[in-house]
């Protein structure tokens, strides 16, 4: 049986493995990629940023939300008040500044603090998306009611994976995921996906299968306003995936997965169509367009969905950062559905409060 645990680790695992796996080829054609790589594409990480196994800002995104998460949860139990979003917000500002951008003093003062920011193989700048970077630059206060934006790029879903931690219901899940996208991406095609991959990937940590995760899914996108788009690519590339797992040129006639609709509508045809982990997310990340994306979430959701033991020992070895992501998954295990470090009053230990600070 796979634990919880098991599935979160997998989840962040095999996401940073198929980001990793695209990071070299991002900004290649199909052409290009067979050119260089041969007619199957690429078969193995290639060199990107100086190293083999190169995690991009999906990876690193995607972290600082599980770390604005649990601190989130740790002010909640420990404070008894919490406005989940703006402690998110708040690790997404430690990101940016991880960019090389100002610290924004004069609204927390002191500097970024905690444990992750500290890690140096974070404070590399990976292609980030300049819609998170824009937005953070005024503030990351975007909201759905009150948009910062009008931008549906996956910047939003690359990085919601780990909304669905939560122990919570489908909508509750999806809800939280369109919240925090919707800290940087104002249109709903960039904050609708990712409440629909939160959602799957909460029902997958529950133990369901990937289609009933799919279809929970959908039946709560299927309530939220201007959700067309979103529900189009969905179903999409679950045909795509009924008829098999796609091609490269079929891929394509999903999009490129700049936005975020396609995104999401590329990763669930490779996955829902899935032979093994390697293949799923090696055709995730051969096609012409941002394949570190797809190919992120398309291990996110097979890792939800299979545990760790599917990840290929040979990329867990070179992954860049994987004892900081271990790391994180363990402790996302203990907040959200283990024996979290309490006191008598049922709020953080101070050493638990000191690793994640409650703001």
């Amino acid at each position: 049986m796979i634990t919880i645990g098991d599935r979160i680790a997998g989840c962040l695992l095999g996401g940073a493995i198929g980001d990793a796996l695209g990071a070299g080829i991002e900004f290649d054609s199909l052409a290009e990629i067979q050119r260089v790589h041969g007619p199957d594409g690429v078969t193995d990480y290639v060199d990107a940023y100086g190293r083999r196994g190169a995690i991009t800002d999906d990876t690193q995104m995607t972290l600082f939300t599980v770390e604005g998460m649990i601190r989130a949860s740790v002010r909640g139990r420990t404070r008894g008040i919490c406005h989940e979003p703006s402690v998110v917000r708040h690790a997404y500002l430690r990101w940016y500044h991880t960019q090389g951008y100002r610290w924004p003093d004069e609204e927390f003062p002191g500097g970024p603090d905690g444990w992750l920011i500290g890690e140096a193989d974070l404070q590399h700048r990976r292609a980030p998306g300049n819609t998170c970077l824009s937005s953070m630059a005024n503030g990351g206060h975007g909201e759905i009611e009150q948009p910062i934006n009008d931008s549906k790029g996956c910047g939003a879903v690359m990085r919601a994976a780990p909304a669905g931690f939560i122990a919570s219901e489908p909508a509750d899940r999806f809800a939280f995921g369109c919240t925090i996208a919707a800290l940087t991406h104002g249109h709903p095609c960039g904050y609708l996906p990712a409440g629909f991959l939160a959602s799957v990937v909460g029902g997958l940590i529950d133990g369901d299968p990937l289609d009933r995760a799919l279809d929970d899914a959908q039946r709560v996108l299927a309530r939220w306003e201007q959700h067309g788009d979103t529900l189009a690519a969905v179903e999409a590339g679950r045909e795509l995936a009924a008829s098999g797992p796609p091609s490269p040129r079929s891929l394509e006639a999903l999009g490129g997965g700049w936005v975020g609709e396609e995104a999401l509508s590329i990763a669930i045809a490779c996955a829902a169509s899935a032979s093994s982990f390697p293949d799923a997310v090696l055709r995730a990340v051969n096609h012409s367009g941002d394949s570190d994306s797809t190919g992120s979430i398309t291990g996110n959701l097979l890792g939800a969905a299979m545990g760790t033991s599917v990840l290929r020992e040979t990329w867990l070895a070179e992954l860049e950062l994987r004892d900081v992501i271990e790391a994180l998954a363990a402790d996302t295990t203990l907040e959200f559905h283990g024996d979290a470090p309490s006191d008598d009053d049922g709020g953080a230990t101070a050493e638990w409060f000191d690793r994640y600070p409650g703001w």
